[in-house]
């Protein structure tokens, strides 16, 4: 399919489409007039990727675990193993930024806040 049935059915734009092209996220073959042509099934990959950005994944993970959901043998299992990563790293940046937050509410008050809270070295 042509770029822009492929835009209209996933629902984004021709540049969208083009820049995911560019950083191998679809692929598409050219024809001989150089129009792009996309097989059907990238309308799926298309909708599990902005799925997969809406649960936090970027686009450079996406790419990179896409090759491997697609060999797995057991799609539900990996994608379930990849879940229980992007887990644990939210949970850690949970943990940075609840001390960035701790951090931040000692200085309140403080007279200067770009000075360590007393009682902290600096």
């Amino acid at each position: 399919m042509l770029i822009g049935e492929l835009a209209a059915q996933a629902g984004m734009t021709k540049d969208t489409l083009r820049f995911y092209e560019k950083v191998g996220l679809v692929t598409g073959r050219r024809l001989p007039n150089g129009y792009r042509d996309f097989p059907p099934e990238t309308v799926a990959w298309l909708h599990y990727v902005r799925t997969a950005q809406t649960l936090g994944f970027s686009l450079a993970e996406i790419a990179r675990h896409g090759e491997e959901l697609r060999d797995a043998p057991d799609t539900a299992q990996a994608l379930s193993a990849l879940f229980e990563d992007k887990i644990q790293v939210i949970d850690a940046r949970m943990a940075e930024l609840a001390a960035l937050r701790a951090e931040l509410d000692a200085r309140v008050g403080t007279g200067c806040p770009l000075r360590a809270a007393a009682g902290q070295g600096g």
